[in-house]
């Protein structure tokens, strides 16, 4: 099994109450080596009364003070990095890219949580459409945020919002889509940078990881090599969810490696 998480939350994000320390303690209860905690800012997230706040960010200097304290204490057991998953919408390059050239991150996700105004998550996006139109719609928009926003290294759960359509992934599938998702894959490795594996999908009851494998098989094809694996826990139970599966699935992708990140630069890793 892969030993490090690469996609993880804590108190730091607005949708998740779990202590930093509790999270440490299930790394090490599961068995890892390595960690990276990848708390949420996103900025000008829309207001919604499930949240009751407005702002979807942390104190950034709070969260580094915080984490280094805790890589210090657990130096000798366990490797912790310090990231962050940043909401892509087309209006923020600039502001993504103060407060990343401003912090020492060792990776940076970047996700698209917001499509034109609204998070699939409150399904108020699909009221009076067709999940197709909605799939269709988010990945255009992460088009739009790909050509705006360079100041990350993986772009997060590619068909994230499959998670909450009607039918979820009943109708959906990489072939269906794939003229939009293989121009976000080239426009992906065009920059630079990679994807992640991320096995949020099975927890939710789709099947299959995010994104859908024949999407990863087809980056490889395309060329791409960077992938990590996270699996977007905000609680300790959800840490390397079904990790067990992630090899097996990679390899069948044509993947030898996966990648993890520190002070931004990718290390590869042979699948185990």
């Amino acid at each position: 099994m892969i030993t490090s998480d690469c996609h993880m939350h804590t108190e730091f994000s607005t949708d998740c109450d779990t202590p930093v320390r509790e999270m440490v303690e299930g790394a090490l209860k599961k068995g890892l080596k390595a960690i990276c905690f990848t708390d949420h800012n996103d900025k000008d997230y829309p207001f919604h009364e499930e949240i009751g706040i407005e702002d979807f960010t942390f104190d950034t200097d709070r969260y580094f003070d915080n984490m280094r304290a805790y890589q210090k204490e657990y130096e000798a057991r366990l490797d912790i990095r310090i990231g962050i998953e940043i909401g892509l919408q087309p209006h923020l390059g600039k502001y993504y890219q103060e407060l990343i050239q401003k912090y020492p991150f060792d990776f940076v996700i970047g996700s698209i949580h917001v499509v034109h105004g609204k998070d699939p998550y409150y399904r108020e996006i699909f009221e009076g459409r067709t999940d197709d139109e909605v799939y269709r719609e988010t990945f255009e928009a992460t088009l739009e945020s790909l050509d705006a926003i360079h100041d990350f290294d993986v772009l997060g759960h590619i068909d994230y919002v499959v998670r909450y359509g009607k039918e979820q992934a009943k109708h959906y599938s990489y072939a269906k889509y794939a003229d939009v998702i293989d121009a976000i894959l080239k426009k992906v490795i065009d920059m630079g940078k990679g994807i992640e594996l991320n096995t949020a999908g099975f927890k939710y009851g789709l099947g299959f990881c995010h994104p859908h494998p024949d999407i990863i098989k087809r980056y490889r094809e395309l060329g791409g090599e960077i992938l990590t694996v996270g699996a977007d826990g905000h609680k300790p139970e959800h840490i390397a969810y079904d990790f067990e599966r992630v090899s097996g699935i990679l390899k069948e992708c044509g993947f030898k490696y996966y990648t993890e990140f520190k002070g931004r630069k990718p290390i590869f890793k042979q699948l185990p």
